[in-house]
């Protein structure tokens, strides 16, 4: 949600959805060189911006190429959207702001800062004082969207609709203001649908091939920022795929363009105008632009944008398996040439995964003909696949390949239950032991209701990690449960521990746990060597 006001905590570097600094743009000299031609005038090895001639110079200008004729073309169909709501509405990614927001129609209203004379002279050059605190009870927040359906459908950022089903407003270029209806909402994506009563074909923008977009392309973005109103910035794709830990499916582009608060729900357009990109969070240390913007990829928005305009929601792929990512460790401790794959930590019983025959354990390697990398490109291709298909799975299992066949269900909503006390017996008499600098304990009924596990999750429980250990680089906790070593299930501190202390004597250089923190299963390869 982009609500404009300065009272953030400050935090260390992190990943924000709400920037929130001024950002001064970069000169049109700083990027001159890198297009000034080369010529006899200029000898080898004496190139600098600095010894460039004049007309060196002004051949440089007339290289570089107006983006007006774009900016003309998709601006108007790039709008601000405004949410107003009660005072006590939870607002979606708004969890660091704690102050006044500004008015629906204002610019920034902040609590003191170095920027209040800056943004005072700013407003009153525009014709206006400084906005003034909102009336108490009522929240409203901006951010930015786009049409893409000249019968009025508009995309932007769930974060920016907000939690709370507030009042919604889309403010064209001139300003005129169209109450929005909320056609659907997906929070795994970050994407809302909205949708604008119009009489008139509306303006609107088309989708581009993000698949299609290079490390390095020029692109445009267009939004909100602060409220100002409709804001062009530029810049190249700096990277591609990123995981920045926002959902499930993140496969975020990149962009150094500058992207502040009040962007959220904009769009970011290649060379031929067309949306490569939707723009949603930026890594920042203090709030504002710093040069790396994320954008959700057009590719990816598409199909769930057709969802909810369609159905007003998002079905997808489901296996039913709990993953993580893979280690060196790890594949060695499996005998993988590579620590390429998705390693299976847990498998939902009666999942399509477990009526395949999947198990935990298995490293999936591949699925539809498509090979897993990375521990992400499973779950994004999951999701895309057709429900009720029926798809192969490669495994990599003991030591070799094994094919596997799978239907794909339907992604479900609901969230594991924590087991009640009276599902499981009253606890027996403590028994303790240790090996490799950790303390394990007996697992009862009263530890599992402590650490909230189900009824059916059997272990040891770890009670102290000696800080010098592996197991504590590793990351280790106390309350963490060991349920298994080398694939091998353990029911008792004093057997998990022989086979610790076992595993050490043998001089394996690696051991596998599977643990089990907070009722999720995850493997760790502990280096013993």
């Amino acid at each position: 949600m982009e609500h404009l006001n300065f009272s953030q905590k400050r935090l260390a570097p992190r990943l924000s959805f709400r920037g929130a600094l001024l950002a001064t743009a970069l000169s049109a000299s700083l990027i001159l060189p890198a297009f000034a031609p080369s010529g006899p005038a200029l000898a080898q090895g004496q190139v600098s911006g600095q010894n460039l001639t004049q007309q060196t110079q002004q051949q440089a200008v007339q290289a570089l190429p107006s983006l007006s004729p774009i900016i003309q073309k998709v601006m108007p169909a790039v709008v601000n959207v405004s949410v107003a709501m009660k005072g006590d509405a939870v607002v979606s990614g708004d969890d660091e702001d704690s102050g006044p927001d500004a008015g629906p129609d204002a610019g920034p209203n902040f609590p003191p800062s170095p920027f209040d004379q800056l943004l005072k002279r700013f407003f009153e050059q525009q014709g206006r004082g400084m906005p003034q605190r909102p009336q108490v009870g009522k929240r409203v927040a901006l951010g930015s969207g786009f049409i893409i359906d000249p019968q009025g459908y508009v995309v932007t950022n769930n974060h920016v609709v907000g939690e709370a089903g507030g009042t919604v407003t889309v403010i064209f270029q001139d300003d005129s203001k169209h109450p929005a209806k909320i056609i659907g909402r997906d929070g795994k994506t970050d994407l809302a649908l909205l949708k604008i009563d119009t009489n008139k074909p509306l303006p609107y923008v088309t989708w581009g091939d993000s698949d299609a977009a290079k490390v390095g392309d020029w692109i445009l973005a267009i939004g909100n920022p602060f409220g100002l109103g409709g804001t062009v910035t530029t810049g190249i794709i700096s990277a591609r795929g990123r995981d920045i830990h926002a959902g499930p499916f993140d496969d975020f582009l990149q962009l150094d363009a500058a992207i502040n608060r009040g962007n959220s729900g904009g769009p970011t357009f290649d060379q031929q105008g067309q949306v490569i990109g939707i723009n949603t969070a930026i890594y920042s240390p203090n709030g504002g632009s710093v040069g790396i913007g994320f954008a959700i990829p057009s590719n990816l928005a598409k199909n769930v944008v057709a969802q909810l305009r369609e159905h007003g929601k998002v079905d997808r792929g489901w296996l039913g398996v709990q993953i993580q990512q893979m280690t060196p460790e790890i594949a060695s401790s499996f005998g993988l040439p590579s620590d390429r794959g998705a390693l299976v930590a847990d498998v939902t019983p009666n999942s399509p995964a477990a009526r395949a025959g999947v198990k935990q354990g298995d490293v999936i390697v591949k699925f539809n003909g498509h090979d897993i990398d990375k521990l992400h490109d499973l779950p994004r291709l999951v999701a895309d696949t057709a429900i009720n298909s029926t798809v192969d799975v490669t495994v990599w299992r003991n030591g070799k390949n094994e094919e596997l066949q799978t239907n794909v269900g339907q992604m479900p909503n609901d969230k594991p239950q924590v087991a009640s006390e009276d599902q499981d017996q009253q606890p027996a008499a403590p028994e303790k032991s240790s090996a490799l600098g950790l303390q394990l304990g007996q697992l009862d009924s009263v530890t599992r209701k402590q650490l909230g596990l189900k009824g059916e999750t059997k272990g040891v429980v770890v009670t102290q990690v000696a800080p010098d250990s592996p197991a504590a680089e590793l990351g280790v906790q106390p309350g963490d449960v060991i349920v298994a070593i080398n694939q091998q299930v353990v029911t008792s501190p004093r057997e998990a521990a022989q086979r610790l202390k076992q595993a050490q004597q043998k001089g394996d250089k690696h051991l596998l746990l599977l643990l089990n923190r907070h009722g999720v299963n995850q493997y760790i390869g502990l280096n013993v060597g």
